[in-house]
């Protein structure tokens, strides 16, 4: 029976000296992480969190969270990351979602959190991190100092009480189509997809992976707890904002391994990077939106010392598929085949499994599907359903793809993106990969508008590298590429496209 702090409790008795951290200027080993995380623990514990429990992590991408991660699984709690950047009102609806215990987030928040214990019931105590934490919590019976918990709890292993079957984390979706939904993960099903992934990736102690995407996002946190299972080392970024300097750390560290999401490579491929010396650099991986293909031959040819993975995967069974770098050349725009140990199919409206080149929705099985949404049973009704096996469930995707002769997958689109016009059915995602492939375009999104003939016009919005483009090029580039009904009767050129916290185009905000 493996919990999910197992990885690091074993790193730091195998190699205790070793490198596992290194963020905001800090190289932290695995004994250091481990220590820590079981100091806060057994503050969390004297304060009243207990097995299930949930804790708020409301923090940046610091060395502050990784402990807290790791110590609120030592506490046999139930970690919820939320991104920084949520404005107070979100962050009380998920804290009152999931009813938290405890949260901890930093000093500078110190008055928030106070309204929080206030305003909701579940909310007990709150943990400050940062330099000026002790004198944030002052005389606050309910705020307690990071630093005060260093100096004063024990370095000893708080015993364990939970197995596998507990949940270690809720994971909230974005909530583009109302308020977000805590994913509900136990320990079992975070093992196995690391374990997975980890396996196909073949990452190995010596792999030093840069992260600059949130952890409060599914794959920003697995490269986290991956890279801590496999033993090797985390070099963790707030943001992907200074890109040169981000790439100056990929140098400087050595990286091997670099998870991004289109957003980050986008910017990427219209900079000249012959100046930093990346060889070093064993592979690439994709996920959040599908690359396109002309995308993935331009990193290709930009990161030549490194395999490209792309990659398919949501919150509900963290990754899906994943195309085999041989696959590349011979299958572009495929997002590839089921990850190792599951399984998936392709079914119509009336659960009909399809068969090669029919496009249907996306149905997962394996130990990566995770538990449903947290008290939401009609949502978990949706999209968790009985399986092969009497008492298994599976996952319905809510995306459809299609299927190649040899079993690999294509992603064509949300079921609720479909775009409806002439009474043909149009994926944005086929229109999406056409306009990339257009010399001058760096991001695109292709959306549905009403229109009293068409019933939905197709709508470009596109940002250029050069300014260059005109509506002229992009309709002659479409005309030659597309079906007539799928050619874009509207196209837009825009600064910048509304983005999620991960790093996906929010459409939502361009309809």
């Amino acid at each position: 029976m493996r919990l999910v702090h197992d990885s690091l409790q074993q790193s730091a008795q195998r190699t205790p000296d070793k490198i596992a951290l290194v963020c905001d200027g800090r190289r932290l080993t695995y004994a250091q992480i481990d220590t820590m995380a079981n100091q806060l623990a057994n503050a969390l514990r004297d304060h009243g969190v207990a097995r299930g429990d949930r804790v708020a992590l409301y923090l940046p991408n610091t060395i502050e969270l990784v402990v807290a991660i790791f110590a609120t699984l030592k506490a046999d709690g139930v970690f919820v990351v939320v991104n920084s950047t949520t404005k107070a009102d979100k962050l009380a609806h998920v804290i009152g979602n999931c009813r938290a215990t405890a949260m901890v987030t930093g000093a500078r928040q110190a008055d928030l959190a106070l309204e929080m214990i206030r305003d909701l019931p579940s909310l007990e105590f709150a943990v400050l991190s940062g330099r000026t934490s002790t004198e944030a919590a002052g005389d606050h019976a309910e705020l307690v100092a990071f630093d005060a918990i260093l100096e004063e709890y024990s370095t000893s292993r708080p015993d364990r009480r939970c197995i596998d079957q507990d949940l270690a984390c809720l994971i909230y979706t974005s909530g583009s189509s109302g308020d977000p939904k805590g994913v509900m993960s136990a320990h079992c099903n975070v093992v196995f997809a690391a374990s997975s992934i980890i396996s196909y990736l073949k990452n190995q102690p010596d792999d030093i992976v840069i992260c600059a995407l949130p952890l409060s996002f599914d794959y920003g946190l697995y490269q986290l707890l991956m890279t801590f299972q496999f033993g090797g080392t985390l070099v963790l970024e707030r943001s992907f904002a200074y890109p040169a300097q981000f790439l100056q750390q990929m140098e400087t560290e050595r990286v091997t391994g670099f998870p991004g999401v289109p957003t980050i490579f986008a910017i990427l491929l219209q900079m000249d990077l012959s100046s930093y010396d990346l060889s070093r650099l064993r592979y690439i991986t994709n996920t959040a939106a599908a690359l396109p293909p002309s995308h993935i031959q331009q990193l290709r040819g930009l990161f030549p010392s490194a395999t490209v993975y792309s990659m398919y995967g949501l919150t509900e069974t963290k990754r899906t598929l994943y195309l085999p770098p041989d696959q590349l050349d011979a299958r572009p725009g495929s997002v590839g085949i089921a990850i190792p140990g599951t399984e998936v199919w392709l079914v119509d409206e009336n659960d009909n499994r399809l068969g090669p080149n029919e496009v249907g929705e996306l149905v997962i099985r394996g130990g990566h599907v995770m538990r449903g949404y947290w008290e939401n049973p009609e949502a978990t009704a949706e999209r968790y359903r009985p399986g092969p096996i009497p008492g298994e469930r599976v996952c319905y995707s809510g995306d459809l793809l299609r299927m190649d002769e040899a079993g690999y997958f294509y992603f064509v689109g949300r079921k609720d993106d479909i775009i409806k016009s002439r009474g043909e059915k149009v994926a944005p995602k086929e229109v999406e990969n056409v306009l990339y492939a257009l010399p001058g375009v760096v991001e695109a999104a292709v959306i549905g508008v009403p229109d009293a003939i068409l019933g939905q016009a197709i709508k470009a919005l596109i940002v250029t590298g050069n300014g260059e483009l005109t509506e002229k090029h992009v309709w002659r580039h479409c005309r030659e590429n597309l079906e007539d009904f799928m050619v874009p009767k509207y196209v837009e050129f825009v600064v910048s496209l509304p983005k999620t916290t991960s790093g996906k185009i929010r459409k939502t905000a361009l309809a």
